[in-house]
C-alpha cells in the first residue's frame, strides 16, 4: 500500500513537472540613434525582467577602404534607467573582407575606445559585456574569429555576439564563433524585397527548418532574439520596393485602399500615405508578428534548448503597446 502511495506520488509530480511552464526573463533591445523614453517606453522597460537593455552604441562600415563608425549614438539630457547598458556595435560583414592581421587589432581597440569614451561621456551604467552584430559568412569568418578575441583581451569584457540562422543551418562553413555566448535571431527569415507570400520578419516553418538542429551548437549559452516590429512593403508598378517602418494592418483601413487580402491593400487615389508618395495602382503588404507566431517559436526551442532569456527587437512605443512578453 505504502508503495502504491509513493508511486502515486511520483507520477503525479512527473505530471506536474511536464506541464510546469518554462519561465523565460525577457529584456529589450535599443536600436535608435538617440537614447531617449518615452513615458511607454520607460514603464514598459521598467516591467522587463532581465536587468539589461541591449543599446546600440554605433555601426562600423568599411568606405573607401577606411573603417568608419556609422551612426555614433547621442544621449537626451532626460534619459534614465536601473537597467545595466550592454553597449551592441553593429558590424557590415564588407569591414572584414580583405582586412589586414594588424587591421584586426586597430578595429578592435578603435571600437572599444569610442565605446570607453561614448560610457564615460553619458554617464552610463554598463554590464561587463559588449555585443558584436555582425552577419559572417564563410569567406569572412576566420577574420572575424580573430577580431572577436583581440577584443575581448583589449577590452577584458566578455565578448558575446548574434547568431543568425543560416550560421546555424550552414555551421560547417561559417564557423563556431570563440564566445560563451550568442544570440539567436529569430527574424529575417527572407528578405522583404522578394515576391514572396511568406512574412519576411518571420516565417516559422522556414526558421525551424533552419533551426532543425540548433541543439547540436556548439556554443551552449543562447539567448533568443524574438522580433515585435512591424514594417509596411510598398511595390510600384514596376515591381520595385520600399520599406516603411512601422506600420499596421490598422494603416490599411483608409477609404483610398482597396482591400486585397487580411494584410494587402491597393491605393486607389494618387497622395501622400504615411509620408510618401503613392500613385493609384500601389500595393502595399503589411508584416507583422502575432503572439501565436512567437509562442510557437518558443515552444519549439524549448525542446532544443534550455533555459533561455528572451529579448524583443525592439524597445519603441510602436511596437511594444498591448504586447504580452511572458511567453
Amino acid at each position: 500500500m505504502k508503495f502504491i502511495k509513493l508511486l502515486l506520488i511520483g507520477f503525479i509530480f512527473l505530471v506536474i513537472s511536464c506541464n510546469e511552464k518554462e519561465n523565460h526573463p525577457y529584456g529589450f533591445y535599443y536600436w535608435k540613434t538617440k537614447l531617449a523614453l518615452n513615458e511607454t517606453e520607460k514603464k514598459t522597460l521598467n516591467r522587463a525582467t532581465l536587468p539589461y537593455l541591449y543599446t546600440r552604441f554605433f555601426d562600423v562600415d568599411k568606405i573607401d577602404t577606411k573603417f568608419q563608425p556609422v551612426g555614433v549614438i547621442i544621449k537626451d539630457k532626460s534619459f534614465e534607467s536601473q537597467k545595466k547598458i550592454v553597449p551592441t556595435v553593429f558590424i557590415t560583414n564588407r569591414t572584414f573582407l580583405y582586412i589586414k592581421k594588424e587591421e584586426i587589432t586597430f578595429l578592435a581597440k578603435s571600437i572599444h575606445d569610442l565605446i570607453q569614451k561614448k560610457v564615460s561621456e553619458y554617464h552610463l551604467t554598463v554590464n561587463n559585456e559588449i555585443q558584436i552584430d555582425c552577419d559572417w559568412t564563410a569567406g569572412t569568418r576566420d577574420d572575424y574569429f580573430i577580431f572577436l578575441k583581440a577584443l575581448k583581451k583589449i577590452s577584458g569584457k566578455e565578448i558575446t555576439c548574434t547568431l543568425r540562422l543560416h550560421q546555424v543551418k550552414d555551421k560547417n562553413q561559417t564557423g563556431i564563433p570563440p564566445v560563451e555566448k550568442a544570440y539567436l535571431m529569430c527574424y529575417s527569415t527572407s528578405s522583404p524585397l522578394e515576391n514572396s507570400d511568406k512574412n519576411s520578419i518571420l516565417d516559422v516553418n522556414t526558421l525551424k527548418a533552419y533551426l532543425s538542429r540548433i541543439d547540436e551548437y556548439p556554443v551552449k549559452k543562447i539567448e533568443v532574439a524574438l522580433p515585435i516590429y512591424s514594417w509596411g512593403i510598398i511595390t510600384n508598378h514596376l515591381e520595385k520596393h520600399k520599406l516603411i517602418n512601422a506600420l499596421s494592418k490598422k494603416d490599411l483601413e483608409n477609404p483610398d485602399f482597396k482591400r486585397i487580402s487580411e494584410n494587402e491593400a491597393e491605393v486607389q487615389k494618387d497622395g501622400f500615405y504615411f509620408g510618401h508618395y503613392f500613385n493609384k495602382g500601389f500595393i502595399i503588404k503589411i508584416e507583422e508578428i502575432s503572439d501565436d507566431q512567437l509562442k510557437e517559436v518558443v515552444q519549439f526551442l524549448e525542446n532544443k534548448i534550455h533555459n533561455f532569456n528572451i529579448i524583443y527587437y525592439q524597445l519603441d512605443s510602436k511596437f511594444v503597446l498591448n504586447q504580452d512578453f511572458n511567453f
